[in-house]
């Protein structure tokens, strides 16, 4: 097999590793990789938001398999682009990649298929967020989040009415955070432990992966500003028998069965960021791909051939 691996990460590069060690895989490309990858893959010099080059570049050197590591190319439609042209690619569609792309969709979606999580209101304003702050149902602190993809740094834990006031004005009046602010959900700050629970699913079967734990604040004690991840471990030490199987039954399963309700057949990694709570696990937000820094402690240890998963995923089987 030949295998295309989208993205230049250290996510990607934990991809690129545990799929050389597949019997069945020939050849690794990798767009647009980095320095480490160059060692089992040829890098490509592709964006991974290039969706017309990199199909056309699987289609010329006959890609059997193509992984989509980062979340921008599985929202601008890679998944779809590929399909198109009848190429095999690992991947949520651009409408299933929504859960990630949008929180508000998220959010919405949630409340509608009762998964449990915390309690939230849209903002789609700027003087909406102000009166909102004004005739709060919150206690602080809250948490503000963009609606669109940030690099995972759209989401600000407030502590007060006037941060509130700053964090609301930087967002959607300063666009900080680009289009990404055009709306704002802010939601109930959740106390617990934070655990990332990832599952791999060709729409209908789920095949849960190892759980996991990041470290988002930057600084210690989780004072300063949330980054795209400091570090992780795994697996989490919070996740035994029963709580795998009350996340199964309350969250994943849910998920999956109400995204190909909706007309979205999520097909791909499933991302579930959980707050272990003192009322169980309650999801803070959906990611439509292999975490990173996660995807390089939980590959690792995992046992047995990955492709084979990949594969399938790609083929509804």
């Amino acid at each position: 097999m030949k295998i295309l691996v989208v993205g230049g990460g250290g996510r990607e590069h934990a991809l690129v590793w545990k799929i050389s060690q597949s019997p069945r895989v020939k050849e690794i490309f990798c767009a647009p990789g980095n320095g480490g990858i160059t060692e089992l893959a040829t890098c490509i010099p592709i964006e991974p938001t290039d969706l017309q080059q990199l199909a056309s570049f699987a289609e010329k050197e006959k890609v059997d398999l193509t992984v989509v590591g980062p979340e921008l190319p599985l929202t601008l439609g890679i998944v779809d682009e590929f399909s198109r042209r009848g190429l095999k690619i690992f991947g949520a569609t651009r409408r299933a990649a929504e859960l990630e792309g949008s929180k508000v969709f998220a959010k919405e979606f949630m409340r509608k298929y009762s998964i449990p999580s915390s309690q939230f209101s849209v903002c789609t304003t700027a003087d909406e967020a102000f009166k909102l702050i004004k005739h709060r149902w919150f206690s602080y602190p809250v948490v503000f989040k963009a609606d669109g993809l940030a690099a995972g740094k759209g989401s600000i834990i407030v502590n007060d009415e006037a941060q509130a006031h700053e964090v609301a004005r930087q967002i959607m009046v300063e666009r900080r955070f680009g289009a990404a602010g055009d709306r704002m959900v802010v939601e109930e700050f959740l106390r617990g432990e934070e655990v990332s629970f990832k599952v791999i699913t060709d729409g209908e079967r789920v095949l849960p992966l190892a759980a996991s734990q990041d470290h988002k604040a930057v600084y210690d004690d989780d004072k300063g500003p949330n980054t795209g991840g400091m570090g992780a471990f795994s697996p989490s030490p919070m996740v035994d028998e029963a709580l795998h199987r009350q996340i199964m039954e309350e969250i994943i399963y849910p998920t999956v069965r109400g995204m190909a309700k909706e007309g979205r057949e999520y097909r791909g990694v499933l991302y579930a960021g959980l707050m272990i709570t003192e009322d169980g696990p309650k999801a803070l937000e959906f990611n439509a791909r292999f975490g990173d820094p996660e995807t390089q402690v939980v590959l690792p240890p995992m046992e047995g051939d990955l492709v084979p998963l990949l594969e399938g995923v790609a083929e509804g089987s």
